[in-house]
Formats: structure tokens, C-alpha cells, sequence
């Protein structure tokens, strides 16, 4: 936990930077404002999906400032946790120090589910539906974190 802030440091990691991490951070900022001191990063960063961007700003969050970065740029910041959010970034995951509590919690990857659609709705209905599932998700963040730590 921050001394300074008294939030818990989390970092959302994905693959890519580009979607999944992207929301986690902007719900987290939205609603975990007074708890959270929220970060993502990528191990393979590529920049952020304006689809994701556009997903987001329906619900009411502006994550069209947000960047895309490397997770090796981040590695001056001491995190209390990491969550991976794809199964490529929790396999590759960097080493971080023993104290940093490590969460797999593994969300569809909106780009690869909207490749095939015919429609630009299609294609954004599989964007709604993770930001909502990530939303429920950081909905229940700290309690989860420091439930599991227990």
C-alpha cells in the first residue's frame, strides 16, 4: 500500500496493452478511486483500441488519454498487486518482488472475438460484454485481493 496515498498500487497486465488492461484501469480509476491507485501495462504493449476506447466512453468512462506502455517501463513503481487479465500475459509474466501478490483473472479478448463480425455493432458487442464483465470484476476489488491474501 502506498504510504503516501494509503491505496493499494495495482497493475493490470495484458498482452497488449491495448483493450482488457486499458478498461481495468479506467474502471478502477471510476470506482476504486479512494482504494486503488491503478496502472496497466503490457508485455507486448501496441497501442489502445479505439473500439475499447469507444466501449468505455459508453458506460461513462474516458480512457481515450490512457496509454499504452511496456511493463518493463512501470518496474520503478513498487506494486502491492498484479493481475493478469489474459492467459499470454500470465504465462509471460515478468518476475516482480516476492512482497507483489500475483492474480490470474482471465477475460475473452475482445479483438479476436470481433475479428469475424459482419456488422460494427457485432463487433462491439463483444467489446461491451468484457468491459462489463471487467466492471463486475473491479467492482469487487480490494475485498477479493485481500480476502485471497488471507
Amino acid at each position: 500500500m502506498s504510504k503516501e496515498s494509503g491505496k493499494l498500487k495495482i497493475l493490470f497486465l495484458c498482452t497488449g496493452n491495448s483493450c482488457r488492461s486499458q478498461m481495468a484501469e479506467g474502471w478502477a480509476r471510476k470506482l476504486k478511486n479512494d482504494s486503488i491507485e491503478a496502472y496497466s501495462g503490457g508485455v507486448a504493449p501496441h497501442g489502445v483500441d479505439p473500439r475499447a476506447v469507444r466501449a468505455m466512453a459508453e458506460a461513462g468512462v474516458d480512457i481515450s488519454s490512457q496509454v499504452s506502455k511496456d511493463v518493463d517501463s512501470l518496474e520503478h513503481i513498487e506494486f502491492d498487486y498484479v493481475i493478469t487479465l489474459c492467459d499470454k500475459a500470465h504465462q509471460s509474466c515478468p518476475v516482480f518482488p516476492a512482497k507483489t501478490g500475483l492474480l490470474h483473472m482471465g477475460f475473452e479478448d475482445p479483438p479476436k472475438l470481433a475479428a469475424n463480425a459482419e456488422t460494427e455493432e457485432e463487433a462491439m458487442a463483444h467489446y461491451r460484454r468484457v468491459r462489463d464483465e471487467i466492471r463486475a470484476f473491479v467492482e469487487q476489488l480490494p475485498d477479493t485481493l485481500v480476502q485471497g491474501s488471507q
